[in-house]
C-alpha cells in the first residue's frame, strides 16, 4: 500500500428514509479527507426499495436509481459498484441509513434471513477474502456480519447496531455474530476479522457527537488498513 490509503465508500441512495443517511455519508467523506485517504464512492446500479418523501414521511409512488441517487451525495463522482476491484483498495465502509437495510440488502424486511444486494456482495466478500478492512455504520453492521458469514470464517465477528439486547443485536446473533454494546463515541474493533463499526444513529447522539464517533470509526479502519 502507498502512503495514501484508498478506501471505497459504498452508498445506498440519498435519504435517511430511503438511502444512505447523510449526515453519516458526509462526515465519513469528511473523516476520511482529514485523514488523508484517497476516496472513490461506489453504489448499485439497482432501483430503490422504495422512494420516501422526507418531509411527510409518507412513501412516495415513484421509482428512483440507487447509483443516481447517491450520485447526489458524491456530487457526480461515483461508479457501480460492481465495476470496484479489490486490488485498488486498502478498506471500504458503509455509512448507515434505510438504504443499507433496503437497498444493499433486505435487512429491513428479513431481519436475519436477509440477503445482500448481489454487486455489493461480490465486492465486500471480495474484500473480506483478501483480509481488507471492513467498516460500516448504523445500520449497516448487518451486511458484514451476512458476508463473513458467508465465507464461513472461524471466529463470530464482533459488531455493533447500538443496544445489544434489542431486536437488531439478536438478528446479529442470529447471523453468526457477536454483538457489541457501543456508545456513540465509542468503535467496536475487530482485529481478527479486520471489521471496524460504530452505531451512529442508532444510538441517541447530535450531530457534533456523530462526527467525533463516525472520525474514530474511520482512524481506526485506516490503522487496520495501514
Amino acid at each position: 500500500m502507498g502512503t495514501q490509503p484508498r478506501i471505497a465508500v459504498v452508498l445506498s441512495g440519498c435519504g435517511v428514509f430511503d438511502g444512505a443517511e447523510i449526515h453519516e455519508s458526509v462526515l465519513t467523506l469528511l473523516a476520511l479527507s482529514k485523514q488523508g485517504a484517497a476516496v472513490q464512492c461506489f453504489a448499485p446500479n439497482v432501483d430503490q426499495f422504495r422512494v420516501m418523501n422526507h418531509l411527510t414521511q409518507q412513501q412516495a409512488e415513484e421509482t428512483r436509481n440507487v447509483l443516481v441517487e447517491a450520485a447526489r451525495i458524491a456530487r457526480g463522482d461515483i461508479k457501480d459498484v460492481r465495476e470496484a476491484q479489490v486490488d485498488d483498495f486498502d478498506a471500504v465502509i458503509l455509512p448507515g441509513g434505510y438504504g443499507a437495510a433496503l437497498n444493499l440488502s433486505n435487512y429491513g424486511v428479513a431481519g436475519a434471513d436477509m440477503e445482500v444486494e448481489a454487486t455489493t456482495f461480490g465486492f465486500l466478500k471480495a474484500m473480506a477474502r483478501a483480509k481488507k478492512p471492513l467498516g460500516a455504520l448504523c445500520i449497516a453492521p448487518p451486511i458484514l456480519a451476512k458476508v463473513l458469514a458467508q465465507l464461513g470464517v472461524e471466529r463470530a465477528p464482533s459488531l455493533t447496531v447500538g443496544a445489544s439486547d434489542g431486536p437488531d443485536g439478536g438478528n446479529l446473533t442470529a447471523l453468526g455474530a457477536n454483538p457489541v454494546e457501543c456508545a456513540i463515541g465509542d468503535v467496536a474493533v475487530d482485529e481478527t476479522n479486520r471489521v471496524v463499526t460504530n452505531p451512529a444513529y442508532m444510538v441517541e447522539t447530535n450531530l457534533t457527537q456523530l462526527a467525533e464517533g463516525i472520525e474514530r470509526a474511520v482512524a481506526a479502519l485506516l490503522r487496520m488498513a495501514l
